[in-house]
């Protein structure tokens, strides 16, 4: 299964919006998945019960593992680990990153947020994250936050670090090649692939372009 443990030059990384009807979107995450190639999708359900999680996981896992792609679930390890998922992603004011690998085992994803900070990076790569999370590179409502690394912070993690790194934060087709050149392992999309005109399947396609042309330049 291709996940953020094994990047292949620069891919995407799809985050879905934190309010949704998991059987309806369903058909949108498969739309989006067959749009094109996409290493993971995370889960980011927010103000939720945690039955509510599990009915998404459950209609929701299934159609990211029939297609190879793996499937995270934010914040919630222990639910990761109770629905089977192949991974968790975890915030700065989540669960430390011991915790959750502790919960997950050592074969699943863990992957941490690491803002703008090299120090919280380092860290996080020493302690034995799959992967880093830079962000917010560009302006969002998604999660709106209050950092705004450069692109050469994925240039220097890049050239010294060997774990890989996702960008996140407003991305686009138009505006992700810096970050692509700049060396991001994984592109972190929200609402330019959900709140696509032309559907998620266009953006997931429209994007894979844009980093191809950014990778050939």
């Amino acid at each position: 299964m291709s996940n953020p443990g094994e990047p292949a030059s620069c891919r995407l990384y799809l985050v879905t919006p934190e309010r949704l009807e998991p059987a309806a979107f369903a058909g949108q995450l498969a739309a989006a998945l067959d749009g094109g190639d996409v290493a993971s999708v995370q889960l980011r359900l927010k103000n939720v019960d945690d039955d509510a999680i599990k009915r998404a996981c459950e209609l929701l896992l299934p159609v990211s593992t029939a297609r190879n792609v793996a499937f995270l679930l934010n914040d919630r390890p222990d639910l990761a680990a109770a629905c089977g998922c192949d991974g968790v992603h975890v915030g700065q004011s989540d669960m430390p990153y011991e915790a959750a690998r502790k919960k997950l085992g050592p074969d699943r994803i863990v992957g941490v947020t690491c803002h703008d900070s090299r120090h919280l990076a380092m860290e996080a790569a020493e302690a034995g994250a799959d992967y880093v999370a830079f962000g917010a590179f560009y302006p969002t409502m998604t999660k709106p936050s209050n950092y705004r690394p450069e692109p050469d912070l994925l240039q220097w993690w890049s050239e010294f670090m060997t774990v890989p790194s996702v960008a996140i934060g407003g991305i686009t087709p138009a505006n992700c090649a810096p970050l692509v050149k700049a060396g991001a392992d994984f592109i972190a999309v929200v609402s330019a692939v959900w709140q696509h005109p032309d559907g998620p399947g266009a953006a997931v396609k429209a994007f894979n372009e844009a980093i191809a042309a950014a990778l050939a330049s």
